[in-house]
């Protein structure tokens, strides 16, 4: 402290409303949001996502519209999720190497209609793509197998960047996936295409709806707590985030967002890389939830919740919110 009362008055600056626009610490943009998009079969279809109030499927013309939408908003980037037909499932996802996917598909139209005013950023795992709803390849008892998953991974990420991806987002979890994927995007072409690394990916509560979303709850058999994080183990993010960081991630996610806070400051605090956070399916439909109850008001529950990620150290933020919020900020 440089004083003491009355020579100083902590609320001075909080008086008025321009004085705390002008003192304000952290401060949230449209910039800094990412919109995550579900992709589904069809021309002129919106599904909505029962539960995630708010939030639909949408065929690749309906994600064109989406993408033109955020540009107009200020929202720098969104985020591809596919909703795969369950006759194109399969054990070992091959419908993820399918150069014509729903990813695809979505990618090229979205690059077709905006170029480069918007990035598209892609999911690369295979659990919207097998028929048993894990995130890789199993062997006879459901154990996901590591190695043998990430040379599948690597032929996802390139279909991705052969088709427009700017931002190859593995999601998997498996080890040393990041630098097979940067050192096959290098040699197919791809130097400039970044990678965002589900770094620090927790096994959470939170996931459902979006499982749902893409059509992998009633198929998934077992859990993912062999490959994802334990809730309980925060030094161990750290290791993980080092090695990803290594092997050639240009930025790093945290997910869940809200419930690891602590992780995200870390990782920023250690490390000084672009970090960003998902406010992932369960925390959107929370706010949902008491919005329809009468007990919190979805405006100022989304935008504290965001605040708190920026000033944590996230760079940007993935929230189904993101056109809401956008909206709001922009007046």
């Amino acid at each position: 402290m440089t004083g003491s009362y009355p020579n100083t008055r902590m609320r001075r600056t909080r008086a008025h409303g321009w004085s705390r626009a002008l003192h304000r610490e952290t401060v949230l943009t449209p910039a800094d949001l990412i919109w995550p998009l579900f992709v589904t079969s069809g021309k002129g279809v919106e599904e909505p996502v029962v539960t995630l109030p708010g939030v639909s499927r949408w065929s690749v013309d309906g994600i064109v519209a989406r993408a033109k939408e955020a540009v107009d908003l200020g929202i720098p980037v969104i985020a591809l999720f596919p909703n795969t037909p369950r006759e194109l499932r399969s054990d070992d996802g091959a419908e993820a190497h399918n150069p014509d996917n729903l990813m695809c598909q979505a990618i090229r139209a979205i690059k077709d209609a905006c170029g480069n005013d918007i990035g598209v950023l892609t999911d690369v795992a295979l659990d919207p793509y097998t028929s048993h709803g894990q995130d890789g390849l199993i062997d006879d008892t459901g154990y996901v197998i590591n190695d043998e998953t990430v040379a599948v991974l690597v032929d996802q990420a390139v279909n991705q960047a052969n088709a427009g991806a700017d931002i190859i987002a593995p999601s998997d979890m498996m080890d040393g996936r990041i630098h097979a994927i940067r050192m096959a995007l290098e040699m197919n072409g791809h130097p400039n295409v970044q990678i965002m690394s589900y770094a620090a990916k927790y096994a959470s509560a939170f996931y459902g709806p979006f499982r749902d979303a893409v059509g992998s709850g009633g198929l998934l058999k077992g859990d993912k707590k062999a490959y994802q994080m334990d809730p309980g183990n925060a030094d161990e993010a750290m290791r993980e985030v080092a090695l990803d960081i290594a092997e050639g991630a240009d930025s790093v996610m945290v997910k869940p967002g809200l419930a690891y806070l602590d992780i995200i400051y870390r990782v920023k605090q250690r490390f000084d890389v672009p970090v960003f956070a998902y406010q992932v399916s369960g925390e959107y439909a929370m706010i949902e939830a008491a919005q329809a109850a009468g007990i919190g008001d979805r405006d100022a529950l989304v935008l504290e919740k965001l605040i708190a990620f920026k000033r944590a150290g996230c760079s940007g933020v993935l929230t189904y919110h993101a056109a809401h919020v956008a909206r709001l900020l922009n007046g």
